[in-house]
């Protein structure tokens, strides 16, 4: 027997709204049974929005996502998918990790000038 989710049903379980499955539908990346209005989906469908919410929770673009799932579903399937997705893992740990040295650099610099500023108030004679 195949198990079906509704949208409702989905969107409580990963806390998303209707709106948000309906976009990852218009894009390409699940695709529901419908019957009538109602839209249906799959055990697979629900393991991709699985995946998706987890690629966006660690920052792939849409395009980054359709094409991890692209691989997948082509020659070389699953191992191409799996060095593709580490490719891309290793691009955005490196993003990240540039982010957190640019945070660190301008949280220095902040705090350069406070310093500066503190300095120049206490020869002026202006306390703090």
């Amino acid at each position: 027997m195949n198990k079906y989710y509704t949208i409702t049903e989905l969107t409580r379980e990963f806390g998303v709204s209707t709106r948000t499955l309906r976009f990852y539908e218009d894009e390409g990346l699940i695709h529901p049974e419908r019957r009538g209005r109602t839209r249906l989906f799959r055990a697979a469908d629900r393991r991709l929005i699985q995946e998706i919410l987890r690629g966006r929770r660690i920052g792939f673009t849409i395009a980054e996502i359709r094409e991890i799932i692209q691989v997948y579903k082509e020659p070389p399937g699953e191992i191409g998918q799996l060095k593709l997705l580490m490719k891309r893992v290793d691009v955005k740990r490196d993003e990240l990790r540039q982010k957190r040295k640019d945070i660190d650099d301008t949280l220095s610099e902040l705090d350069n000038v406070e310093e500066a500023c503190l300095t120049r108030l206490a020869e002026i004679g202006v306390g703090t």
